[in-house]
């Protein structure tokens, strides 16, 4: 029986190490925008096995997996360190999430957890789950992680255990290791979601990208991605929310929206990583997409390209949530290479590469949505008239 345990036992350690030594591989790029990469670069499989296992024959003869993770994604990034990190959304099978740290010298494989998960300490009124952390280094120099928190709805009757009420928490850390809880941010908001910290004051405030919700799911009259400003983060209040991008009829962003990481910002403005749901016969469908805004006047969008930027593909589209692709966390190098971190259908992370020069040509010279049939046509009217000019002047 023992021989048998370690047999076992080895032969799951080395699958294991072969899956978090895999080599990425970029896959063919059509867009020229960005690069995608073949493999997943977290999944549930990444999971330490100690995290899983048992190893001790006499307490785990059968080597069953005692704590399951049904996925890994919608995770925060930041450089720490020279290191590509990574905090994770971590699902148990049970159905509670928390976060958890991955590190990678080259940001594009070979991801590997921390030995222990994020211990986030709690308020006075205790979170039922949390996640889809925010990572922003600040000015003031601390690290903020902003994520949800949910709750069950106080007013919800006895008989429906569906109800819940979606807050935003805050934490802060120097050392990626031990957290220091602040208090939930408070708008006049029902709920919120997705809620950013802003890497710079803004008149000397504390800045918030915001979307504000009727309900724990629906957006309802709320929805947009908002902006406002409170005085002093250790006790987080917005009196005011100001919509900087709003929901649109018969768009990728028609039935919610909500800021993706912290902004990029370039010389010609803020670079936004979003993402905008719709509605169809086979349920929601999430989609990145961009825009610009002002350097001087965060609230005045500049640039919006039509459509999205990126959209679930092939195995993407497949999991616990299908047809959904999600970011919460990108991470800009020195050499203006921006690493993307995202997640697909509720179950796993993937990586795009691209640069700074080009999500800014993306964004400045794609053109608007016109909002109508016909002048995507124009559009396409303008670049084909623009091509045959190209082509006259080159004869």
């Amino acid at each position: 029986m023992i021989q048998d345990f370690e047999a076992k036992l080895n032969q799951l350690q080395h699958k294991h190490q072969q899956l978090l030594s895999r080599a990425n591989e970029p896959v063919e790029s059509t867009n020229g925008i960005y690069q995608r990469y073949r493999f997943p670069v977290l999944t549930a499989e990444h999971a330490p096995l100690n995290w899983r296992y048992d190893f001790n024959p006499e307490s785990n003869p059968f080597l069953m997996e005692r704590i399951g993770v049904n996925g890994v994604f919608n995770a925060g990034a930041i450089k720490w360190n020279n290191k590509y990190l990574m905090v994770a959304r971590v699902e148990g099978v049970d159905r509670k999430s928390f976060f958890a740290v991955a590190e990678s010298l080259n940001g594009v494989d070979n991801f590997k957890f921390w030995e222990y998960p994020v211990t986030m300490p709690e308020t006075d009124e205790p979170d039922t789950n949390v996640y889809d952390i925010r990572l922003t280094g600040h000015e003031d120099g601390w690290i903020y992680g902003l994520f949800c928190t949910e709750r069950r709805d106080p007013s919800a009757p006895a008989y429906d255990q569906s109800m819940a009420v979606a807050a935003c928490g805050i934490a802060r850390t120097k050392d990626m290791v031990n957290w220091e809880r602040l208090p939930d941010l408070q708008t006049r908001s029902a709920q919120q979601r997705n809620v950013v910290l802003h890497p710079d004051f803004v008149e000397g405030k504390y800045a918030f990208y915001t979307r504000p919700q009727d309900s724990f799911i629906e957006a309802g009259t709320g929805g947009g991605i908002g902006f406002g400003l409170c005085d002093d983060i250790t006790h987080p209040v917005i009196d005011q929310e100001v919509i900087i991008d709003n929901k649109n009829y018969h768009t990728v962003y028609e039935a919610k929206n909500g800021q993706g990481p912290a902004p990029i910002k370039t010389e010609k403005g803020w670079l936004h990583l979003a993402h905008g749901v719709r509605n169809t016969a086979a349920g929601l469908r999430y989609v990145l997409y961009m825009f610009m805004t002002d350097l001087n006047d965060l609230t005045k969008v500049i640039y919006k390209p039509a459509g999205y930027f990126l959209a679930p593909e092939g195995e993407e589209r497949v999991g616990d949530v299908s047809n959904v692709v999600f970011c919460n966390g990108w991470i800009k190098d020195d050499d203006g290479t921006v690493y993307i971190y995202y997640a697909s259908s509720d179950t796993r992370m993937h990586v795009a590469v691209s640069t700074v020069d080009k999500l800014v040509d993306y964004v400045m010279n794609t053109p608007a949505d016109g909002f109508r049939s016909a002048t995507s046509v124009q559009s396409i009217y303008k670049l084909i008239d623009h091509n045959k000019q190209a082509a006259l002047v080159q004869e």
